[in-house]
């Protein structure tokens, strides 16, 4: 790869928040085709003549550096006039700036560095090439006294005071360690929809604009309308009792935009770093209308689903978890974007991601992050995937297994393989899933174990209703032994699918033993958990015990319990808790947890101002304070994490009822469940096979149902009757 010559540095001592400047004059030539080729270890953003090259943000993207770095390429032949000056700004980014809950620095490398090869095809068919380590290119002072991921930006415009001078370092070749492969970035973090300012509120010299709506973003800066020479401009998702900008929450994050006014009067966007907010707290000059634009900002992805119902408080539920995704869709799945983590968790990637897939097209979302996964378990010296993607390091499994997160190994290629039809996912994973698993066996049993199970440390089913860190740590066998049931479910099937005989027989023949070991230690014979929580009923529904008397005999338990005591689920639980219920017989009970009001529930955020899912069930509490309750050594409540949001899944495969019958929807179920109590309803899913729409209404004991398909389908109606439908358009009314 021709980049990886031209790598540059500067020797500039290590300052967390530094940004490099190089320019280089373009020679005034009659080229045909400009090209620009062009990466970093670090963040950067290119310019011609001060105008920015593409409109991709935080390039070249996040990935695991040790092996993987992507690139950009740009024609750039429109943007060239004759002595045109090309500058890159060079950020820390995720590469050597501050990053993770731990707030480390340097985790990939000393120092940014960054190459690019800028080709020239003249009139005459000859080629000129211009590089990154050219004598011509230079060092040019930095407008940034800081860029951060989690701090902000502190920015001086050009012709600003700048407090103190800048010591310039001049390039210098780049000797240390590159990744193994350079690729093309196949998706990108870009700058999306306007967000109005709703209402504006001051208290003496600051001014508090609400965006009407919790998301990751950016603001954007008019000089032009700034009537004093300096702007902060600090984040915060909620606000005080006071009407003050709640900030508590961020930990060691600043979230704050400091832009020093100067001769500039172009707009300011930040370059390096987003934030996750509805509110944006304006001081150091007055605010007047036009100062701030916000945008949304998250990686490429089509929207694929849609649902409006006529009950407010449904309805907004599902417009938070689709905010839940874009907050938290960017580079990798995040957990929450305002704090000092915005980490890649596969474990809130894996709950969210079959609802994720129904609201968008995630395909080329999970295959670069499924990419990372295979890069970082390179790395991991028992071939484990973790539970950050992509990881920070060589390591090994840990203290705390954290199952449950690196199971997406195996759930999210399946998941694509249903939604999308490619089994491409499967086959490129098939080794990843087997590395994965096989460590998986290996710490089965020992002398402290139980022979065929995981006996160990685990967060279990996360954030769980009165169940703290100590008490999974004991006590989360149930979920944590159901991932890897499920995980050889899925290897088996697939080592089927693809012709692995040994292989399928192997890890069936596992699979089976660990079923009956899971059984024996944790349930007993009249049907309850040893662990008597609801999430261990849960997970063992519906990844472990085979339909039977047994199994009925848990759900009749699941049921009472939920009945006593009110829904008590974490993170992993809570996907299947509504669809469990509804597809055995407890449809009602389904819809009165989706829409019940109290805490634990999501109605009980909603009803309090949320816009995005909660971290926490109970972040705030039921007398309007913040929920700050030690959980983990520090402050841990986000108002958007968007694990609790997977029950999107449940608004389009029962409330709407769409569902495959066959991989990619080649063959379509359509079963709705209608409940007067959403009013009218409307939605749907554009699928590999097409467009599928469901609309319903119940009026008195009579549903309206209206369907549009694009392939063969099946009709399956509440009283479990079944229908034949071919492509097109029908109308139906039934009873209820």
């Amino acid at each position: 790869m021709e980049l990886k010559k031209h790598f540059i540095t500067t020797e500039r001592p290590y300052r967390e928040g530094a940004v490099e400047v190089f320019e280089q004059n373009i020679p005034h030539v009659s080229a045909r085709k400009a090209v620009l080729t062009i990466t970093a270890l670090g963040v950067y953003e290119a310019q011609i003549n001060g105008e920015k090259i593409g409109d991709q943000m935080f390039a070249p993207g996040y990935t695991y550096y040790y092996h993987d770095l992507f690139y950009q390429t740009h024609d750039i032949t429109s943007l060239l006039h004759g002595d045109d000056t090309l500058r890159v700004y060079l950020g820390q980014g995720w590469y050597c700036g501050r990053f993770t809950c731990d707030n480390k620095t340097q985790i990939y490398g000393e120092r940014p560095a960054m190459s690019w090869v800028l080709e020239l095809e003249l009139m005459d068919g000859s080629r000129q090439f211009l590089c990154s380590d050219d004598d011509s290119v230079h060092a040019v002072p930095s407008p940034y006294d800081y860029a951060g991921l989690y701090d902000g930006e502190i920015f001086f415009a050009e012709g600003a005071s700048h407090p103190e001078s800048q010591e310039l370092f001049p390039p210098v070749p780049y000797s240390g360690p590159l990744p193994d492969h350079f690729m093309p970035a196949g998706i990108m973090v870009r700058c999306r929809e306007e967000m109005p300012v709703l209402n504006e509120t001051k208290s003496g010299d600051k001014t508090i604009l609400d965006f009407g709506q919790n998301f990751s973003g950016i603001i954007e800066i008019d000089p032009t309308k700034m009537k004093g020479d300096t702007i902060h401009v600090h984040h915060g998702e909620i606000l005080n009792p006071d009407g003050s900008l709640y900030t508590a929450n961020l930990r060691k994050a600043k979230a704050e935009i400091i832009y020093h006014k100067g001769t500039e009067t172009g707009k300011y966007r930040p370059r390096f770093t987003y934030m996750g907010f509805r509110y944006a707290e304006i001081s150091g000059t007055e605010y007047t209308p036009g100062l701030i634009t916000a945008y949304a900002v998250y990686s490429d992805m089509d929207r694929t689903g849609h649902f409006t119902c006529t009950n407010p408080l449904a309805d907004r539920l599902y417009q938070n978890q689709v905010w839940g995704q874009k907050s938290n869709y960017i580079e990798v799945p995040t957990d929450c974007p305002q704090r000092d983590e915005r980490m890649g968790y596969p474990g809130d990637g894996q709950v969210f991601a079959l609802t994720g897939a129904y609201n968008y097209d995630t395909e080329k979302f999970w295959a670069k992050y499924l990419g990372d996964m295979r890069s970082s378990q390179q790395d991991n010296t028992e071939g484990y995937v973790g539970p950050v993607i992509p990881a920070e390091g060589p390591g090994g499994v840990g203290f705390i297994n954290m199952l449950g997160w690196g199971n997406a190994v195996t759930i999210i290629p399946e998941m694509l393989y249903r939604q999308y039809g490619t089994d491409r996912y499967l086959r490129e994973q098939y080794d990843s899933m087997k590395s994965h698993v096989d460590c998986e066996i290996r710490h089965m049993g020992g002398a402290q174990g139980v022979e065929n199970l995981w006996i160990a440390p685990n967060l279990g089913d996360w954030l769980c209703p009165g169940k703290d860190i100590a008490y999974m740590a004991k006590h989360n066998g149930p979920v944590s032994n159901a991932f890897i049931v499920n995980d050889l479910r899925i290897l088996s099937r697939t080592a089927e699918r693809f012709g692995k005989t040994d292989d399928a027989a192997h890890y069936k023949e596992q699979m089976e033993k660990t079923r009956d070991a899971y059984i024996q230690t944790f349930i007993t014979d009249d049907g309850s958990m040893k662990d008597d929580y609801q999430g261990a009923y849960i997970m063992a529904l519906h990844f472990v015990v085979p339909k039977g008397e047994l199994w009925d005999k848990l759900f009749s338990k699941l049921v009472g319990k939920i009945h006593d005591e009110g829904m008590q689920t974490g993170f992993f639980s809570t996907e299947h808790l509504l669809p469990l219920l509804a597809d055995n017989g407890q449809v009602g009970f389904a819809y009165d947890l989706l829409l019940q009001e109290e805490c634990p529930g999501w109605m009980y955020q909603v009803l309090r101002g949320a816009t995005t899912i909660w971290e926490r069930w109970d972040a705030i509490l039921p007398d309007g304070s913040v929920n700050e309750a030690d959980q983990n050594g520090d402050n841990m409540v986000s108002f958007n994490h968007y694990a609790f949001g997977s029950v999107g899944e449940f608004y389009y495969s029962h409330i709407l009822g769409i569902r495959p019958l066959e991989p990619g929807y080649r063959k379509i179920l359509i079963a709705p469940l209608p409940d007067a109590r959403l009013g009218k309803v409307r939605g749907s899913y554009d699928s590999r096979s097409g467009k599928i729409s469901v609309g319903w209404e119940v009026k008195g004991d009579t549903v309206s149902l209206q369907i549009e398909t694009p392939e063969d389908s099946v009709l399956r109606l509440p009283d479990g009757s079944e229908k034949d439908l071919e492509k097109g358009s029908y109308t139906f009314q039934f009873n209820l």
